[in-house]
C-alpha cells in the first residue's frame, strides 16, 4: 500500500507525469512513458532500469 500523500508528490522520473497506483500488481504506472515502477515492501523503486514496459492493452486501458 502506498501512502496517498506520497503518491500525490511522486512523478515519473522520465516524463515527470503523475503516477497511478495499481494495487493488484503493486506498481506505479505512468501511461505517458509507458512504464510501471515496482513497489517493494511499500517502497517505490523509481529507477527506469527497474521499470516494466506496459503492454499495448495496458497503455490503452
Amino acid at each position: 500500500m502506498i501512502d496517498e500523500k506520497l503518491l500525490s508528490i511522486l512523478v515519473c522520473p522520465v516524463t515527470k507525469a503523475p503516477l497511478k497506483y495499481d494495487r493488484e500488481k503493486e506498481e506505479l504506472v505512468c501511461k505517458a512513458s509507458g512504464l510501471a515502477y515496482p513497489v517493494r515492501d511499500g517502497i517505490p523503486v523509481m529507477l527506469e532500469s527497474e521499470a516494466r514496459v506496459l503492454t499495448t492493452d495496458e497503455k490503452l486501458g
